[in-house]
């Protein structure tokens, strides 16, 4: 099967080959003798019922310096493509939502990894919600008061921005923290999007485990360890990635989210979990491939591509 492949992702030219996922599964992609096309979420169109992108068709090697290899600039039409991969980063704002209504145009004629209506409809930290009994104490709000009386309740809190990304905007509140009134004022200041809040889990300091899910099955796992005195474990943040198993607990949130994932056509997913609570789920361009790989595990890429060959099959 040779499939032709667009790839909706920030500028390929400035990724760290060595941790992007976007970039393995272009590696992937291309040795299965699937053709690629790249191109930026700005540069994607809707016309007249027609969904256009302008960009590259590229070749790719694991080589830095020299990791891609641009045509000349091209305007392709995606309805005539097999596969686009969804891979921009966030913010999860208006013009990320934008895009998936613009490939709902074309999806699942052109199959769309991972489904655009799903991945607007699962913001990472507003998804975990549908299941309460898998998640810590969350409160989702603007409201003052509400936050108040939650820190009140459960004293040690973690407040941050509810579509955030990376680790930025986190905060941990302990009880004798005098600063919670300022800092919900900054946030005001700065967006009108509403808060997440969360129970502090002290669990955090042994790690958060960003667990990947392929059509709904978890497949592989690698542990972040917070830097000393950091609250946040992103590796963004300084987190130290290292080597896990899956605990039961940890077996049983897969087994619940997963057959809703495969349901919603989120193909490649990752979970974050602390000591027993699930607290985000990433379906925009979750990361991972190259740490579980390092610490032996499987290669996610490959297992990626033989579930969109399946569903091309099907």
């Amino acid at each position: 099967m040779s499939l032709n492949v667009a790839i909706q992702m920030d500028p390929i030219q400035h990724i760290d080959i060595g941790g992007d996922s976007t970039f393995a599964l272009a590696l992937e992609a291309q040795s299965r003798g699937h053709s690629l096309f790249y191109y930026e979420p700005k540069n994607l169109s809707y016309r007249d019922g027609r969904v256009f992108a302008r960009g590259h068709h590229i070749s790719v090697k694991h080589e830095r310096g020299d990791h891609v290899s641009l045509k000349p600039e091209a305007t392709v039409e995606l309805g005539d493509y097999d596969v686009v991969l969804l891979r921009q980063d966030p913010p999860f704002d208006m013009a990320y939502l934008t895009t998936t209504y613009i490939l709902e145009r074309i999806h699942p004629r052109t199959l769309v990894v991972n489904d655009p209506a799903h991945v607007r409809n699962a913001p990472e930290k507003l998804f975990p919600v549908l299941w309460p009994e898998l998640t810590p104490p969350t409160l989702i709000t603007n409201d003052r008061v509400a936050i108040r009386a939650f820190r009140a309740e459960h004293g040690d809190v973690v407040v941050k921005p509810l579509y955030g990304n990376g680790g930025a905007g986190v905060f941990r509140v302990r009880p004798e923290d005098e600063n919670l009134s300022s800092l919900l004022e900054t946030f005001e200041k700065l967006s009108r999007e509403p808060l997440i809040v969360q129970r502090y889990l002290p669990e955090v300091r042994k790690g958060d485990k960003r667990i990947i899910l392929v059509d709904g099955v978890a497949v592989g796992a690698i542990n972040r360890v917070p830097a000393a005195g950091e609250a946040r474990s992103n590796m963004h943040a300084g987190g130290k990635p290292e080597a896990t198993e899956l605990t039961a607990r940890e077996k049983e949130i897969c087994e619940t989210i997963g057959p809703e994932l495969k349901a919603r056509g989120l193909i490649f997913v990752g979970i974050d979990v602390i000591g027993d609570y699930l607290t985000e789920i990433n379906v925009t361009s979750p990361t991972g491939i190259w740490e579980v790989k390092r610490f032996g595990g499987p290669d996610i890429a490959a297992l990626v591509w033989d579930a969109i060959e399946a569903r091309r099959r099907a």
